[in-house]
């Protein structure tokens, strides 16, 4: 495993021991030394947190707040603006089972990357787009997808990616009634993220290891596909 350059909030860690609602798994529980963790920000972190929870391999996901100033802010301090945090997803990966070339697909792919403060309806920078890494290899191989995607991005017309990447960054985990929020009995289905339909390739040091049959479970030609599937992790 490498070793983590990005300092994350473990206010209450010893004494919540909160199981993820869907992988069973403690959503704050340390790194394993077969596993790895980032950051990434892409609109609503509700409907962000299924689409990454869904991919083989990935241990853990959580909702929390990052690239801002301010320590522990809450979500009530988040919808001012005035922090300069994002709401992000917390990703935890199995690296025999999944890279991270195959999270940056998704992310790339599950959102607009070119909308700056906004996604979807949702307006402020706590929506803005955005790559938090771990170390130096987690922050180069986002910047070539980045470039990458860039490229097809404007074969299809879109103009230029405002996603933040950057290394070290605070995160601090969002209050409970977040975590997992699609997966909880009578929550609202919501996802503000607006995909692109523009599909990242192969990029230099990309390392993909999921099955092809995985991508058939994304269809972003359907509004808010994420929504409509179910709760399960992708079996293929």
């Amino acid at each position: 495993m490498f070793s983590s350059w990005l300092h994350t909030n473990q206010k209450g860690f010893n004494n919540e021991n909160k199981k993820h609602a869907v992988l069973g798994s403690i959503y704050k529980s340390p790194v394993k030394s077969d596993e790895e963790e980032i950051f990434f920000a892409c609109g609503c972190f509700w409907g962000a947190e299924k689409g990454f929870w869904k991919l083989p391999g990935v241990t853990t996901t959580a909702v929390g707040y990052a690239g801002g100033e301010m320590e522990n802010p809450t979500y009530k301090q988040i919808c001012t603006g005035q922090t300069g945090h994002a709401e992000v997803v917390r990703v935890v990966w199995k690296n025999s089972l999944i890279d991270l070339s195959d999270l940056l697909k998704l992310f790339w792919e599950c959102h607009d990357p070119t909308q700056g403060n906004r996604q979807g309806n949702d307006q402020g920078s706590q929506y803005r787009s955005a790559i938090f890494t771990n170390n130096k290899i987690q922050q180069d191989l986002s910047i070539a997808s980045r470039n990458e995607y860039q490229i097809a991005l404007n074969h299809a017309g879109f103009g230029t990616i405002t996603t933040e990447i950057k290394i070290g960054m605070s995160f601090y985990y969002a209050e409970e009634y977040h975590q997992q929020y699609l997966a909880r009995p009578g929550s609202r289905p919501y996802c503000s993220a607006m995909p692109s339909k523009v599909i990242l390739n192969n990029f230099p040091g990309a390392n993909f290891k999921l099955k092809q049959e995985v991508w058939k479970h994304f269809d972003w030609s359907i509004n808010h596909c994420v929504l409509r599937s179910n709760n399960e992790p992708i079996k293929c």
